[in-house]
């Protein structure tokens, strides 16, 4: 399943629940709540937007997986997966960004490890090794790489679409986060990176390194 709804089936149950809901009360002439509801259905509406996205060609080139801001870029040591040195791209979500997650690189997905956690603010810098998350290892002709689903403060669920030994083209969804969030992704030491901190980046589209 490629997941290319224009609205991701996940958020329906959040955009159903409060319409009717609304509905209910514009029945009964409750207007002020009625628009209350309307106007959360239609948020859960905008939130779960699944836009498609051109995805740039050419060798050796890792887009973001994730729509947001770059909160920073260091390099540390990647023990379990890349073994050796790493570059890891952290990147903030807001409740306004998409939140599909989507391929940096094509490759097959070699690991998909959750580890539970608490619920820090995504934008902590604690938030990515203390809060519930979501590893899925991928390997590609340019090397290891990792992409971690973090949870936030209000994001409490994370979605996989991915399972080990699927191959998947650079910029194909793997999955979404609930409600503002974070998503990192870690790239092999000799990467050429094109991003600084601060700067906006737009997941499947913005290429975030080059080999």
């Amino acid at each position: 399943m490629k997941h290319k709804e224009i609205v991701a089936a996940e958020g329906w149950v959040f955009i159903a629940v409060p319409a009717l809901i609304s509905l209910a009360c514009f029945i009964v002439s409750w207007k002020i709540a009625g628009i209350f509801w309307a106007c959360l259905s239609f948020f859960c509406l905008f939130f779960f937007r699944n836009p498609e996205r051109t995805i740039p060609e050419g060798a050796g080139l890792v887009v973001s997986p994730a729509d947001g801001r770059v909160m920073d870029v260091t390099r540390i040591e990647e023990p379990l997966f890349i073994n050796g040195e790493a570059i890891k791209i952290r990147i903030f979500l807001n409740l306004f960004n998409v939140h599909i997650n989507r391929m940096p690189v094509e490759g097959t997905v070699e690991c998909v490890h959750r580890v539970p956690g608490s619920y820090l603010p995504a934008y902590d810098v604690e938030a990515g090794y203390k809060n519930q998350r979501n590893y899925i290892g991928i390997t590609s002709q340019e090397g290891r790489f990792i992409v971690a689903q973090i949870t936030g403060l209000i994001a409490r669920r994370l979605v996989c679409w991915v399972t080990v030994g699927q191959y998947l083209s650079r910029g194909e969804r793997l999955g979404l986060i609930r409600f503002g969030s974070c998503t990192e992704v870690y790239l092999p030491g000799h990467a050429d990176v094109q991003v600084t901190p601060g700067d906006k980046v737009r997941g499947g589209k913005s290429v975030i390194a080059k080999f």
